[in-house]
């Protein structure tokens, strides 16, 4: 990803203030604009100390000092596989490499971390001889990467006890095999005093670290109080996404989507009891609030508080009702989003208790080489009426096979007739408006279901009964 200036102050300005201790803002050597935004960024007069990224090479620790940051991470390719093959060198001629630009950067005023890359990959006697003499040279703080991820949570804790007798060590891990945040921990544990994260795991191919993960799991799982100002994560993490273009998966921990929303019967019944059933920590803690949605594995108290926190007051029935239609929705593999749940509840609940037609059955036959053609079974009076209609598409097939079952009731004039699709997609909930007239008098009503023939006629039902019960 590429980031201008501006928007790279910008992640600078919102890290800070979630409190971490070094940004490194780029690579100085990549380009003009990239030295534009690492330098607009140690100029900032921010909290944290500011890093660039370099090579083992004196020019780019020129680049460096030229943006005014306060460190360099030296990064510089340790195992046999990068020596050879990429660098096309020997392990002294990198070793001297090392040393001579650990000690140009440290002589002009710059904090030196010196990483060793594919560290977990490399011999480890020549590892070590590589840090000691790095420290010699001038570094004070050390790195361990984990280039392809393949470090094991088991064996990092104890190697990391070790390297850290040699000076303050860092573990900067990637995440190929999904162990980036196990690896890092257990890094931690053993003895290393720093560790490099990205927001929201972003990083090449898999990703890196995330600090979100870490950071709770040393707070929360822990017991370990970082600096980090919690309540900072879930906008750092939204300002990232929307800046960078990279989309947060909805399952990602602490910051996805799903990360606190409560779907099942069970775990709305048990939040409702005590939130700590099913959360490990409140979405507060990271700046973030608690959802409930509502789908196939909804509940009565699912649904229930979800039309509390809308100010809406269901009977028993109306509330089994809404739950039902819910649960319809839920079985065509559908979320029922906020909007949805509005126009549910509003069609049930302006639905007449003392109702003088209600709708039994109704069935429609429709295709190319049919006329569109509807039965439909009422009970008016509590009375059972049956009939029949055709029209030009099976909508206007069961409205007028409707208008003829209650023909005798009411002359009732369809004025007008309006569909909106609640949301998008082929299975959207389809909310149904019908103005109807009768005697002079004039009302609106809706229906609102997945299926648009049978929220049409559920709206005309409701008008009908309403304009009945004006009389």
């Amino acid at each position: 990803m590429s980031l201008t200036p501006d928007k790279k102050l910008w992640i600078a300005k919102a890290l800070d203030k979630l409190g971490v201790d070094v940004i490194e803002a780029g690579a100085a050597v990549t380009s003009a604009g990239e030295r534009t935004a690492v330098k607009a960024v140690a100029d900032e007069g921010l909290h944290a100390e500011i890093c660039s990224f370099a090579r083992a090479l004196r020019s780019d620790i020129d680049y460096c000092l030229a943006c005014e940051v306060d460190s360099v991470h030296l990064v510089v390719p340790v195992s046999d596989l990068h020596i050879e093959k990429k660098l096309r060198k020997d392990r002294e001629t990198v070793l001297r490499m090392a040393v001579d630009t650990t000690e140009y950067a440290a002589d002009h005023g710059l904090i030196v971390e010196l990483s060793a890359e594919d560290a977990s990959r490399a011999d480890r006697a020549f590892l070590e001889e590589f840090y000691r003499q790095g420290v010699s040279a001038g570094a004070t703080r050390l790195c361990f990467c984990d280039t392809v991820g393949v470090l094991i949570p088991d064996r990092t804790a104890a190697l990391f006890a070790e390297l850290a007798t040699i000076a303050p060590i860092s573990i900067h891990c990637h995440d190929d095999f999904g162990l980036a945040t196990a690896n890092s921990l257990a890094a931690l544990r053993g003895g290393a005093s720093q560790v490099h994260v990205t927001v929201n795991g972003l990083g090449e191919r898999a990703g890196n670290a995330s600090l979100e993960e870490i950071v709770m799991t040393l707070q929360s799982l822990y017991h370990y109080e970082t600096r980090i100002n919690t309540r900072e994560i879930y906008p750092v993490s939204r300002l990232v996404s929307r800046l960078t273009g990279v989309p947060v998966a909805q399952n990602k921990p602490i910051v996805g989507e799903n990360a606190f929303t409560h779907e099942s019967g069970i775990h709305t019944h048990g939040l409702l009891a005590d939130t700590r059933t099913y959360e490990p920590m409140t979405p507060e803690m990271v700046g973030r609030e608690r959802r409930i949605v509502l789908g196939k594995h909804a509940g009565s108290a699912s649904v229930q508080l979800a039309l509390q926190e809308r100010g809406l007051d269901a009977s028993k029935a109306q509330l089994a009702e809404i739950l039902k239609r819910i649960k319809e929705l839920g079985d065509k593999g559908k979320r029922v989003t906020d909007a949805d749940l509005q126009a549910i509840a509003d069609a049930v609940l302006e639905i007449n208790r003392e109702a003088r037609i209600k709708l039994q059955e109704l069935t429609v036959v429709s295709g190319n080489i049919v006329t569109p053609t509807s039965s439909i079974k009422l009970s008016i009076d509590d009375r059972e009426v049956i009939d029949a209609g055709i029209g030009l598409g099976p909508v206007d097939a069961a409205i007028n096979a409707l208008r003829k079952a209650i023909g005798k009731l009411a002359d009732i004039t369809l004025e007008e007739y309006h569909v909106d699709a609640i949301t998008g997609g082929t299975d959207a909930l389809v909310e149904v408006w019908v103005k109807l007239s009768h005697d002079g008098h004039v009302i609106t009503a809706r229906g609102a279901r997945a299926d648009i023939i049978m929220a049409s006629v559920e709206a005309v039902v409701e008008g009908v009964n309403r304009l009945l019960a004006s009389k």
